[in-house]
């Protein structure tokens, strides 16, 4: 008797995503996964509350349509903004990326002071902020709006960069927050940027990463949806990935592959319509 692989759809404005679906991979090997880059309409961090939320929407519906049995909502801004509009029009269970960076966070943090980093729009909803006072930590939200083009330019490693986080940082843990020991990573695009971060970075502060938090509770769902020894057999199989982006397909290849690590073959253009 075969064993069925779970599929997992992970939905982003862009590619930010892939590093959450990139940490999922490394967790979740057994499972198939459905990737949908909402390409055309980024960025969704300068977008109202109801236009994120239609986008976010009309995607999850696609990646359901496609087999999707557990919906990753990848993009922060997404997940800030319209997580409960997402999880409510879905029939399937829906993670997204605050909750578990807040709770990472929560047991990370000895002095229950944390930083976080993250767009614009995430950090006007304070979505994180609430997570964090909900568990028990004062926070501190700074919006980096600089970083994700510098990420997208590939200047990861750049001087440019380096002195920009250093700006961010230094105001970020400036004004009483100098002993917060902890820095959630509040946008996907970040966690390239970790190599510089820990250099920029008071040296006591722990670096969270929302995309691996993310996928140990995509994990753990997973474990309630399947059968205890549903994995086993198929556990070779290398999982199939399907990418569907809604705008060029030859830049999601290109800059797919910097944020994945690996070439980003099987690519699908999708036209939604407005």
């Amino acid at each position: 008797m075969g064993t069925r692989r779970p599929t997992i759809g992970v939905f982003d404005s862009g590619f930010g995503g892939l590093t959450v679906l990139k940490a999922l991979l490394e967790l979740i090997p057994e499972a198939d996964y459905i990737y949908f880059g909402d390409t055309a309409r980024l960025p969704y961090g300068s977008k109202s509350v109801e236009t994120v939320g239609r986008y976010a929407v009309e995607a999850a519906h696609y990646l359901e349509a496609h087999g999707a049995e557990v919906l990753v909502i990848a993009c922060n801004t997404a997940t800030a903004l319209a997580l409960d509009r997402i999880t409510a029009a879905a029939h399937v269970p829906v993670v997204g990326v605050v909750e578990p960076g807040a709770a990472s966070a929560a047991a990370v943090s000895k002095n229950k002071k944390v930083v976080v980093i993250g767009t614009e729009a995430t950090v006007s909803s304070h979505a994180y902020r609430r997570a964090l006072e909900a568990r028990g930590v004062e926070a501190r939200e700074k919006a980096c709006p600089l970083l994700v083009p510098l990420v997208e330019e590939g200047w990861v490693e750049h001087a440019v960069t380096e002195e920009v986080a250093r700006i961010y940082l230094a105001e970020a843990f400036g004004d009483g927050f100098h002993d917060a020991d902890a820095l959630v990573l509040g946008c996907t695009h970040y966690p390239l940027l970790k190599p510089l971060l820990h250099r920029v970075a008071p040296s006591h502060v722990s670096i969270v990463d929302s995309a691996e938090s993310t996928a140990r509770v995509v994990s753990e769902q997973l474990q309630k949806l399947l059968p205890p020894a549903g994995f086993q057999e198929e556990r070779r199989a290398l999982p199939r990935i399907k990418f569907f982006a809604t705008d060029s397909v030859e830049k999601f290849r290109r800059l797919g592959q910097r944020f994945l690590g690996h070439a980003v073959d099987d690519v699908q253009h999708v036209d939604l319509k407005e």
